[in-house]
């Protein structure tokens, strides 16, 4: 086995490979922006035509919430707190089937391209405008973490000027955003994926081969005490066990997977509804592949500083810099693969970042512009959509700015998530679920939900939780040798860990501090959803909710779960379902335009095309 040496540095083709990458990905967009006549609707250019099928859809879902900081942040956070992490394997599973069999249906039956146009459909404009709003706010504040954690690894590894990465992810997702569309954005999160898992691969591979295989790997990680799967301590105020990652993991994701309008537009982009749920079902197994490599590289990691850790001995300035130095350490003799595992980390962040941006110009243009400027053409929604999506590109590299004056990557992302998506997750909830719940209710709840996990949230990066409610591993530099020690020292940009924007220090713990702020991170969607729902169902009761005449289409019905089975029966009548010919495919999309019509005579239309 060998011994940790002076870690290498970019050369000429790790370079070549990371421009590959970037090249590629903005020739996804010149192609989407040209191909079959380019983007000549707002539904083109949003919603990819609505003629997309599963496994791209099912790939790009993956991508994009799989981004840098699930690259970075992961293997560091296994690093120092050890494998308890891989259980959101089970909460990926339930996060799934809760979008594919409760939000699903509901938002594809409708036709519908903003997630928030359910708002104004089953309550009003004013709780549509709330969660439109809350939505764009969250998303620009996420995506600044992402834009900052691969400027920060590149940072770390090449000595690139970290603002200057920083701007060019920025204008490269903006570039293949505004030109090709949700076509060009779903095309490279495929391509993306496969250099994440080759990145990753690549990690694993030689980590197993310097470290003597898997099993020493496995070995030193049981040693270590990080392969503490099984934590069930039923304590909230725990960072990280059993039951805060599959309740608060649950209810964090399905914020994400159910309701965000970055992945409710892929899959109501697909063709038929069997479609859009397969999607979400191949998707769980990428998701679980991405989780295996990132869990095991933070093993490899573990195995290979064990005696020597980097980041107390000062090699590093911030864990979320442990890849990056793991990858210039043992792929030094192979040149062009560190560049792939920045790719790697890249491609995750150009994945979400464009995501963010196609959402951000949908929502704008559906729920902001649409209903006031009713008189606008096709073509003009469809140059105002690219407009906004420069706009946004632009606004999310100014959050970079912010993300980095906060604290870790992982935790930060999800503690966004948590305090947003939480309160509008409740709001869709009560919209779906329960059939009583009226506008007023639907306001007062969200606002409550969200009041609450603001309060939660924000006390808990003034006042972090002590060392006892996050339980960090114990981590050695015992063998650390002193003069490998002084030369090797990097100079990086301080991203620390523990340190919040907000934070205060030397401060009396009080009860409030020990207790509420000290709640897991992951428990923030969990109370803003659940305040939303309750306060929502509490309100609705005495403010006439019962007796509101309800379509049924706006809430979720055993009709809608028994459709799961339509597809063994569509072969007795598929014969005569077209009188004519038609192009193949996005027919069965309700919200689907085989040829966009504007005329007044009903007689002449069927399923969408004139006979």
């Amino acid at each position: 086995m060998d011994m940790p040496r002076g870690i290498g540095t970019f050369v000429v083709w790790d370079y070549v490979v990371f421009a590959g990458m970037l090249v590629i990905s903005a020739a996804i967009g010149i192609y989407y922006a040209f191909a079959g006549g380019g983007q000549q609707t707002s539904k083109d250019f949003l919603m990819g035509g609505r003629r997309m099928t599963a496994v791209p859809v099912a790939l790009s879902l993956t991508a994009s919430f799989m981004s840098a900081v699930t690259v970075l942040g992961t293997p560091s956070e296994v690093y120092r707190f050890g494998a308890i992490f891989s259980i959101f394997a089970f909460t990926y599973f339930f996060v799934v089937v809760i979008s594919a069999e409760v939000f699903l249906p509901v938002f594809y039956k409708l036709g519908i391209t903003s997630t928030y146009e359910y708002l104004e459909l089953r309550f009003n404009k004013c709780v549509r405008l709330c969660g439109t709003v809350l939505f764009i706010v969250q998303t620009i504040l996420y995506t600044g973490i992402v834009i900052y954690a691969p400027a920060l690894a590149l940072n770390q590894v090449t000595g690139f000027d970290l603002w200057g990465a920083v701007v060019a992810t920025g204008v490269v997702c903006t570039f293949y955003c505004t030109l090709g569309g949700l076509k060009a954005v779903i095309w490279t999160d495929v391509f993306q994926v496969g250099i994440m898992v080759a990145g990753f691969a690549s990690v694993i591979i030689q980590a197993a081969v310097i470290q003597g295989g898997i099993s020493t790997i496995l070995n030193d990680a049981y040693n270590g005490g990080r392969l503490n799967f099984w934590n069930f301590n039923p304590n909230p105020l725990q960072r990280h066990t059993f039951w805060t990652i599959i309740i608060g993991g649950t209810f964090t994701w399905s914020s994400i997977y159910g309701v965000n309008q970055s992945q409710v537009q892929r899959y109501i982009s697909c063709k038929s509804r069997f479609q859009a749920k397969l999607s979400l079902y191949i998707n769980l197994v990428g998701l679980w592949a991405i989780l295996t490599c990132s869990v095991f590289c933070g093993l490899a990691l573990y195995s290979r500083y064990r005696d020597c850790d980097p980041w107390t001995a000062k090699k590093v300035s911030a864990p979320d810099q442990l890849m990056p130095y793991l990858v210039l350490d043992i792929l030094q003799d192979y040149p062009g693969l560190p560049g792939l595992f920045v790719a790697c980390a890249y491609s995750g962040t150009l994945s979400t970042v464009s995501s963010s941006i196609n959402a951000l110009a949908a929502v704008t243009v559906e729920d902001l512009i649409k209903p006031y400027f009713r008189s606008l053409s096709e073509r003009s929604l469809s140059w105002i959509s690219q407009g906004m999506s420069v706009v946004y590109g632009a606004l999310c590299i100014g959050m970079a700015a912010l993300a980095s004056l906060m604290g870790a990557l992982l935790q930060a992302a999800l503690s966004i998530f948590g305090m947003v998506g939480g309160p509008l997750m409740g709001l869709f909830a009560l919209g779906i679920l329960v059939p009583f719940a009226n506008s007023i209710g639907a306001l007062v709840g969200l606002m409550a939900g969200f009041a609450t996990s603001l309060w939660v949230g924000i006390g808990a990066q003034m006042y972090p939780p002590l060392p006892e409610r996050t339980l960090p591993l114990q981590l050695d530099i015992q063998g650390c040798n002193s003069t490998y020690n002084e030369t090797n020292l990097m100079t990086t940009t301080e991203m620390p860990f523990t340190t919040g924007v907000f934070q205060i220090h030397n401060v009396q713990r009080t009860p409030l501090m020990d207790n509420w702020y000290s709640l897991s991170y992951l428990y923030f969607s969990t109370v803003g959803t659940l305040v939303t729902l309750l306060v929502g169902i509490l309100v609705s009761l005495p403010t006439g909710g019962r007796k509101q005449n309800l379509d049924p289409r706006y809430v979720l019905t055993k009709e809608d779960f028994l459709s799961n089975f339509d597809i063994f029966k569509k072969k007795k009548h598929v014969l005569n379902y077209k009188s004519h010919p038609v192009e193949d495919g996005g027919t069965d999309n309700p919200a689907f335009n085989h040829i966009e019509l504007n005329f007044s005579d009903q007689s002449g239309k069927s399923n969408g095309t004139r006979l």
